[in-house]
C-alpha cells in the first residue's frame, strides 16, 4: 500500500460523482490504478445497455486515480483533466465494467495515461487516452 492509496480512495474514487455511481477500486499500485463500475440499471440507456457517460466518468475516475498513485503530497499538489479521447469498441451489456488505467508518461506536470475497459468477461468494450495536469505548488 502506497502513501497515497487513502487520497485516492477516499477523494477521488470516494468523490460524489464516483459514489453515486457506486464506482469501487480493485487495486492500485505506482503509475496504475483498477476501478470498477457495478452494473445496474441507473447506469443504462436502453435496456441493459450501459450508457457512454457512464463509461466515460469510469475513465476519467481511473485515469486520474492511476496519476494521483504517485503525487507528491508534500508539494501540495492540484489537478485536472485536459484532454480525453475514449472510443467504444463493443457494447456494455447487463455487466460489471473494469477500467484498468495506466500511466504511459508522467511530465513535471502532465501525465498521458491509457485506460482499457473491460466487461466481466474480459472483453474489450472501450479504450481510451487521457491527459491530465497535475500541478504542485
Amino acid at each position: 500500500m502506497s502513501p497515497n492509496d487513502d487520497i485516492v480512495r477516499q477523494a477521488i474514487a470516494g468523490s460524489p460523482l464516483a459514489r453515486l455511481l457506486a464506482m469501487d477500486v480493485v487495486a492500485l499500485e505506482r503509475d496504475r490504478a483498477r476501478i470498477q463500475l457495478p452494473f445496474r440499471s441507473e447506469v443504462t440507456t436502453v435496456g441493459d445497455l450501459v450508457h457512454g457517460g457512464a463509461i466515460s466518468a469510469l475513465v476519467d475516475v481511473a485515469a486520474t486515480a492511476a496519476v494521483w498513485t504517485a503525487a507528491d503530497m508534500a508539494r501540495n499538489p492540484r489537478g485536472t483533466t485536459i484532454g480525453f479521447s475514449l472510443n467504444f469498441l463493443a457494447p456494455a451489456r447487463g455487466q460489471d465494467l473494469t477500467a484498468d488505467a495506466r500511466v504511459v508518461q508522467r511530465g513535471r506536470t502532465i501525465c498521458v495515461c491509457d485506460v482499457q475497459v473491460e466487461d466481466a468477461g474480459d472483453r474489450a468494450v472501450a479504450r481510451a487516452l487521457v491527459t491530465y495536469k497535475l500541478d504542485h505548488t
